[in-house]
């Protein structure tokens, strides 16, 4: 039997990790129980490189870590005590468990984690991708763009990569392969856009790095906005202008797909006007034609430019707002007056700067008696500020009036935005055909309440008005409702007022049992993972592994620059062999410690760990995103064909690796705008 190539490189590299373990292992002290310092230290290298031969050959990573960090942490105590090793041992254990239990972060994990299964099975994402491929019908490439965006957009909903994948493996596989796509464009833009749940917040893997890290979240989940938005940016750039070059792998759409069915007042009106808006304004004078049907067509019309007013006068009001100068002239006199009587008292009673002859004779009576009677004076309505003093606190009247009338003046780019949009808006309904109002109402009826969703989840965390854990909570009561909503809509339309409503709740009582079950699996697996890797950790640094790494990367004399390079490759090079969850878990306790001694912010380091952490869904052997589109993918389309479509796009995450290392401020800007980092 031929072993496949996947399994030879993943024997390669185990070879590779089991030889110098077998080779530096001090097999002699480890038997006799006596081990030097330096043996402890090799021995932490030799767990850490036990763990990762013993997790690539399938063992569970949450119980491997915790199995390997108890042996070798009773190594360790047996080194210095052989009676108290086993006592030692469990205590540690029951130690980090308690800690990992006790970290509030985590409690958003499974809120997210619920949040994600809801929205999925609320019918949301399909109308979105349908109405998203009628809006790009024009564009090259545009059911692979709609793909993308409606993972981006998707991600910001959940962050869970194996939901999106095969939910888009299940909507979008299928029409890309009918419309001619080639088979790896269409599995490279599935797979790469459903991995960006793994940057876009609110990313799971966010909050297991800021929980690791001891970096907040919600400056995490600030920091990797752009970031996210830049890299599916780049992956529509890609896909746009591989289909101008080579049309052929992505065949434009007949013109039997991009036609709309129009409601019967649009086939009444269409035939006079061909623009929606005049249609419509001439449908309000025109005999026999319903009025409430055009009144509610033309609200629909007009929110484009309800919307660009509403922009424009909020920009007009925060740019021209006055900047309000109180007088503090008198809060200065005033705090003067009660310094003065302060310090006076101070200075009696001896509390504060206390005169000489007071610390030196702290007994004598007339000593004491002076400070009594000093005391006393100082708490006389004589030493309180006059009724001047309080007048002056109060700010005139018409100081206020004035600085309320008087704005500032508009500057003049204030004026190229508005004549944008004015253009923009003056553009739109020019070419509003009856076709578009319709696609705009689909993406309306799609978009609108899962957009609503997200900001009422991203805005407050991100604006400080709730935390991860109470944004999550209020996502997944929101999602719950969306989903309820949407099953009773499409109960409705297909049987009616009388059984959409017990319709409804049968399908609710399905999807919320399946829901939970996946939010407590996916949620149990985090929490184990930290109670492993925090035991790991502990073990890891009683045998001196993480000394022994620090002094022998700070012996390289490698500048911050280097230094970052190194740990960019290294997890590189990790995610083929191991998922995302191992390297945080396993990895970064190991290099968050070095960050300080090159001057590296941390929150900076995560953003371009979450970057790079993309590959591990995209790099085989493992690359889970190609396990899970070819769990939903016809049976003609083979594993070798979907690692070919991922390539590109993996270099795609290279390069917006290197922009984001090279212009920082793609992540930090927003960060430092909100928090003042």
């Amino acid at each position: 039997m031929k072993i496949r190539r996947e399994l030879w490189f993943g024997l390669a590299v185990m070879a590779l990790i089991v030889i110098p373990v077998v080779v530096f292992t001090p097999w002699g002290d480890l038997l006799d129980g006596h081990l030097a310092r330096a043996d402890l230290g090799v021995l932490g290298l030799l767990m850490l490189a036990l763990v990762v031969v013993a997790i690539m050959l399938g063992f569970p990573t949450a119980f491997t870590l915790m199995g390997m960090g108890m042996i070798f942490a009773w190594l360790a105590y047996r080194s210095v005590d052989p009676d108290l090793a086993v006592q030692q041992t469990l205590d540690l254990m029951v130690q980090r468990a308690y800690a990992v239990m006790s970290n509030d972060v985590l409690i958003a994990v499974p809120l997210f984690v619920f949040m994600g299964y809801i929205v999925e099975r609320a019918a949301l994402i399909e109308r979105l991708f349908r109405s998203l491929h009628l809006a790009l019908a024009r564009v090259p490439g545009s059911l692979a763009v709609a793909t993308i965006v409606t993972c981006a957009i998707f991600a910001t909903a959940t962050g869970i990569v194996g939901a999106v994948v095969t939910l888009m493996g299940l909507l979008a596989l299928p029409a890309m392969l009918r419309a001619g796509y080639d088979v790896r464009v269409a599995a490279g833009a599935i797979t790469a856009g459903g991995c960006l749940g793994i940057l876009i917040p609110p990313s799971v893997m966010l909050i297991v790095y800021g929980a690791t890290a001891g970096v907040s979240v919600v400056k995490l989940y600030a920091g990797a906005f752009f970031p996210g938005i830049m890299l599916a940016t780049l992956y529509v750039g890609y896909v746009v202008i591989l289909a101008k070059l080579r049309p052929n792998l992505m065949p434009p759409l007949p013109q039997a797909e991009r036609q709309v069915p129009l409601p019967s007042v649009a086939r009444m009106l269409a035939p006079r006007r061909r623009n929606a808006l005049a249609g419509l304004l001439a449908g309000l004078v025109t005999p026999g034609v319903p009025k409430t049907a055009v009144l509610g067509q033309l609200v629909a019309t007009l929110l484009p430019l309800l919307v660009a007013v509403a922009l424009v006068t909020l920009t007009y009001r925060s740019v021209t707002e006055p900047v309000v100068e109180l007088n503090t002239a008198g809060l200065v006199e005033a705090g003067g007056a009660l310094a003065a009587a302060g310090s006076e008292s101070e200075a009696s009673t001896g509390l504060i700067g206390a005169p000489p002859e007071a610390v030196a004779a702290p007994n004598d009576p007339s000593a004491q008696d002076s400070g009594a009677q000093d005391a006393q004076a100082a708490l006389q309505p004589e030493a309180t500020p006059g009724p001047d003093a309080g007048a002056a606190l109060a700010p005139s009247a018409s100081d206020g009036a004035s600085a309320a009338v008087e704005r500032l003046p508009t500057p003049a780019w204030f004026w190229a935005f508005l004549a944008a949009a004015l253009a923009i808006v003056c553009v739109l309904y020019w070419l509003w055909t009856w076709e578009r109002l319709e696609v705009f109402k689909m993406l309306l009826a799609s978009f609108f309440p899962l957009a609503m969703l997200i900001l009422a989840v991203l805005g407050s965390i991100v604006f400080g008005l709730a935390t991860p854990t109470e944004a999550a909570a209020v996502g997944a009561f929101g999602g719950l409702l969306l989903a309820i909503a949407y099953r009773y809509i499409e109960h409705y339309r297909s049987s009616g007022r009388a059984g959409a409503g017990w319709t409804t709740t049968r399908d609710m009582g399905s999807i919320l049992k399946e829901s939970s079950f996946l939010t407590a699996k996916t949620s149990a697996m985090v929490c184990w993972l930290f109670v492993g890797s925090s035991i790991f950790s502990a073990a890891f640094a009683l045998l001196g592994g993480q000394d022994l790494i620090e002094r022998w990367v700070l012996s390289l004399g490698l500048t911050p620059i280097q230094f970052m390079l190194l740990a960019q490759l290294i997890i590189f090079i990790l995610g083929w062999p191991l998922e995302w969850t191992e390297i945080i878990v396993i990895f970064m306790p190991i290099f968050i410690p070095l960050l300080p001694k090159f001057g590296i912010d941390p929150l900076f380091f995560g953003l371009l760990v979450a970057l790079n952490l993309q590959t591990a869904f995209l790099s085989p052997p493992v690359a889970m995103a190609a396990f899970y589109l070819k769990g939903v993918a016809p049976p003609h389309v083979t594993l070798n064909q979907i690692f070919a479509g991922m390539v590109p796009f993996m270099g795609i995450q290279i390069v917006a690796l290197a922009m984001l290392y090279t212009w920082p401020q793609i992540g930090l800007w927003l960060p430092e705008v909100l928090y003042g980092r």
